[in-house]
């Protein structure tokens, strides 16, 4: 059992009715709370995981101006729903929210589900995630287990273990539900989200201006920044890769990525992993095998021409970038391409690559290519 040792007195009530007090004076005003529409709603949960309002909010805008209904993005091209998440990263969740609207379309007549069952069965739907949709979106009462959420209920009741165990997960979600009110649960959800992320913060939680801290635990026992607690950290591999500037004319050669796995569907520069030096000066021998046995071209690879780092969820990486030259190298097929350098603008690349693309592209401006 977790080391939880809440206050025999403390039923709650306290927390919610000053959480509530609080959240009248100080909530944040968001585009997707001058909104009861669910979708829009679901649309903000989805992108606000693993990211923080500020980053999400434009994107929002963007997103539901360019699908402003789910029957919209369910018609839409992949294509064009990557490219709208494009620089958003994790873009499992844009696949994943263009796969359950059409699930939404096709299954629930358009309608987005009202019921937590039928809402956990689409793409991408955990259950917090549905809980927040349900509770804001549609008037319900289910509790939510968010990154803000779980931190404040780590902090507030000194839970001391990994809130990644199992044991501990479930005293939290028993917390959560504890402390949701019957009424005006979607206010005292946006409420606590709120405190998580503006003052019960990962780095210097700023406990002076904190509405609940009379009852916290964690302030009490003076343990707060070091809640919730962490498992061993697992060191973060890195992993080296090349990739190739091929021109054709005015044209430039990229590859669309599988439609699973790791950048699912986006496009990139051809390139794959190699045993890179820390300068990448050695790897042109690598990059033209590379060519060779992934395409069939043969190339001719200058020195490094770019260098970008990038991190992912489980590896580090660190492309090196080179200029090709090839000759016939105009006869490629699916899933390569020739695109214009104007063209790239439209298509969706991931973060690394977009580094390439506005490099050629104020190279092309200067008149350098």
């Amino acid at each position: 059992m977790p080391k939880f040792q809440p206050e025999p007195q403390n039923d709650g009530r306290l927390f919610t009715r000053s959480l509530l007090r609080w959240y009248q004076k100080n909530g944040r005003v968001l585009p997707w709370r001058q909104t009861a529409d669910p979708y829009a709603i679901w649309v903000s949960e989805i992108m606000l995981q693993q990211t923080q309002v500020a980053t999400a909010e434009p994107y929002y805008r963007r997103f539901l101006s360019a699908f402003p209904t789910v029957q919209d993005l369910a018609a839409a091209p992949l294509e064009k729903v990557l490219k709208a998440w494009e620089g958003l990263g994790y873009y499992a969740r844009a696949r994943n929210l263009h796969r359950a609207a059409a699930e939404v379309v096709s299954r629930f007549g358009g309608k987005i589900p009202s019921t937590l069952e039928a809402i956990l069965s689409l793409p991408g739907i955990g259950r917090s995630t549905a809980g927040a949709i349900l509770t804001i979106g549609s008037g319900q009462r289910h509790p939510i287990l968010d990154g803000n959420v779980r931190r404040v209920l780590c902090r507030y009741f000194a839970v001391l273990e990994d809130p990644k165990k199992k044991a501990v997960e479930a005293q939290l979600w028993e917390h959560s539900e504890r402390l949701l009110p019957n009424e005006k649960a979607d206010l005292y959800t946006q409420a606590v989200m709120d405190l998580g992320a503006t003052v019960c913060t990962p780095a210097s939680p700023a406990c002076g201006r904190c509405p609940v801290r009379k009852g916290c635990r964690g302030y009490r026992l003076g343990v707060q920044t070091e809640l919730p607690a962490k498992g061993v950290k697992k060191e973060i591999p890195h992993r080296s890769y090349a990739a190739g500037i091929l021109f054709n004319g005015e044209r430039v050669l990229i590859r669309r990525r599988p439609l699973t796995g790791l950048l699912a569907g986006l496009w990139e520069f051809p390139a794959g992993p190699v045993d890179a030096p820390a300068s990448g000066r050695g790897l042109e021998k690598e990059v033209e095998a590379l060519f060779e046995k992934e395409m069939g071209l043969k190339v001719k690879a200058s020195h490094p021409w770019m260098e970008i780092k990038h991190t992912f969820t489980h590896f580090r990486m660190t492309l090196h970038v080179f200029i090709l030259s090839g000759k016939g190298a105009g006869r490629v097929s699916s899933p390569l391409r020739w695109a214009g350098l104007r063209e790239l603008a439209d298509l969706p690349f991931s973060a690394a690559h977009q580094k390439i693309v506005l490099k050629l592209d104020r190279m092309s401006d200067e008149k350098l290519f």
